[in-house]
């Protein structure tokens, strides 16, 4: 997998790449927040680049594209995905 390029981003927390109306992209970032989960949103309507990085961490066109610190990313994680990876990271 490739990370971003992108000195802003913090490479210990969670990154998601998304757009406002992206409703898959809106219920990641709620499950996120209602967890508490401090994570570097990459809002691909404002940032020129945003998704070219994204498919360049995916692969793919799809988002929300949320990438871990320990390098993994998931791209549309249902939210039962999405929390299974959290606990997993709480759990380490």
């Amino acid at each position: 997998m490739t990370s971003p390029a992108n000195p802003d981003l913090n490479p210990a927390r969670i990154t998601m790449y998304g757009a406002e109306w992206c409703i898959d992209c809106r219920r990641s970032k709620a499950l996120l927040e209602r967890r508490g989960v401090e994570y570097d949103y990459v809002d691909l309507e404002v940032v020129s680049d945003g998704a070219d990085r994204a498919k360049a961490i995916s692969g793919r066109t799809q988002i929300p594209v949320v990438v871990f610190p320990d390098g993994t990313h998931f791209t549309e994680p249902t939210d039962a995905e999405l929390s299974e990876k959290l606990d997993e990271a709480i759990a380490a």
